[in-house]
C-alpha cells in the first residue's frame, strides 16, 4: 500500500506506476535485464528504474522500442500501455478539466483522474455517501464541517468537483458505479434533516440508472468483512488491467496497487454486498429513512 501526496509535476503517479508495472513484468518475463533494457533504447540503466517505478513520463518510441524487446507482438496491447502513457502526460501537464476548476484539489488529483478513464468504481462506505452521488448541499456540509478551508469559496468549488464528477454516470461512456453503503450514512444528519432529506431523493433518482448499483448493509448484519473502513476498486477496461484500490485516511489516502492486494479488496467487497439488501430492499430502505426525517 502506497500512501499519495502528490509532488509538483506529478500529478498522476498511479497510472504511471501501471504503466512501469506493466513493463516491468514484460521484462521479466521475456528474462532480460534493466542493464539490457535500457541499451535497446539507449539509454542508462536508470532511466529504465524510474521508468519502471513510475517517476517520469514515458515517450512512445522508448514504449515501442521495449515491448518488441520484450517480445510484445499484439498490437492491442500495445496500444493500450501507449494510451497509458498519453493519458499519464496529459495528467502530468494538469490537463484534467479538475484543474480549470478548483486549485486545491491535489490530495483528490490521483483520484479522480483514474475515475475520469476508469469502466468500472466498487465503493464501500460506511459513514458517508459516496461522493459521486452527493448533492451540494451535502457536499458544502461536510466541508464545513471538516474545517480545512480558509476561503469560504474553497467551499464551493469542492462543490463544482464533486457535481461535475458525477458527469462520468452519464453520457456515451457512463462509469458503472457499485456501492454499498452502511445504513448509518444513510442516517446521519449531514446539513441537518432537509438536507438529508433531499441527497436521499437524490439516491432514488439515481439508482434508476442502469450503470448505478445500490446496496445498503443495514445495522441488523453486525459485524462484517469491511468494517475497518471505507475504499473504492477502480476498474478498467482491458482485460489485462489490474484493479487499483483507494482507501480513505485521517490525512488523506494510500493506493493499493498490487494485484493481490487489491484481490483481497474485491473479495472482502464480495462478502459485503452479500450480506447486504438486494437492491429493491435498498430503495425500500431509503425511501422509508426519507420519509421519516
Amino acid at each position: 500500500m502506497r500512501s499519495t501526496r502528490p509532488r509538483q509535476g506529478q500529478v498522476s503517479t498511479v497510472l504511471a506506476r501501471r504503466l512501469g508495472g506493466e513493463l516491468l513484468r514484460l521484462r521479466d518475463a521475456a528474462g532480460k535485464t534493466q542493464q539490457q533494457a535500457a541499451e535497446s533504447i539507449n539509454a542508462t540503466g536508470t532511466k529504465i528504474v524510474k521508468m519502471e517505478r513510475g517517476w517520469v513520463p514515458m515517450r512512445d518510441p522508448d514504449i515501442r522500442v521495449l515491448c518488441e524487446f520484450y517480445g510484445l507482438e499484439e498490437p492491442k496491447s500495445v496500444a493500450r500501455l501507449l494510451e497509458l502513457a498519453k493519458l499519464d502526460r496529459e495528467r502530468r501537464k494538469a490537463k484534467g478539466w479538475w484543474r480549470t476548476i478548483s486549485p486545491d484539489t491535489d490530495v483528490m488529483a490521483e483520484y479522480i483522474a483514474m475515475e475520469d478513464v476508469a469502466s468500472r468504481v466498487r465503493s464501500w462506505q460506511s459513514s458517508l455517501v459516496p461522493g459521486l452521488l452527493q448533492i451540494p448541499e451535502y457536499t458544502r456540509a461536510l466541508c464545513v464541517s471538516e474545517g480545512s478551508w480558509v476561503d469560504p469559496d474553497d467551499i464551493e468549488r469542492r462543490a463544482v468537483v464533486k457535481q461535475r464528477r458525477q458527469e462520468r454516470l452519464l453520457g456515451e461512456r457512463p462509469l458503472q458505479l457499485y456501492a454499498v453503503i452502511w445504513e448509518a450514512a444513510l442516517r446521519q444528519q449531514v446539513g441537518g434533516p432537509t438536507v438529508m432529506q433531499a441527497q436521499l431523493e437524490r439516491l432514488l433518482e439515481l439508482v434508476e440508472l442502469p450503470n448505478v448499483r445500490l446496496q445498503v448493509l443495514p445495522f441488523r448484519a453486525g459485524a462484517h468483512p469491511c468494517i475497518a473502513g471505507p475504499f473504492s476498486i477502480i476498474s478498467f477496461a482491458e482485460d489485462e488491467a489490474l484493479d487499483v484500490v483507494q482507501s480513505d485516511t485521517i490525512t488523506g489516502m494510500a493506493w493499493v496497487e498490487d494485484e493481490v492486494e487489491s484481490n483481497t479488496f474485491s473479495v472482502l467487497f464480495d462478502r459485503t454486498s452479500r450480506l447486504s439488501l438486494a437492491p429493491r430492499d435498498s430503495i425500500t430502505l431509503i425511501d422509508s429513512i426519507r420519509k421519516g426525517m
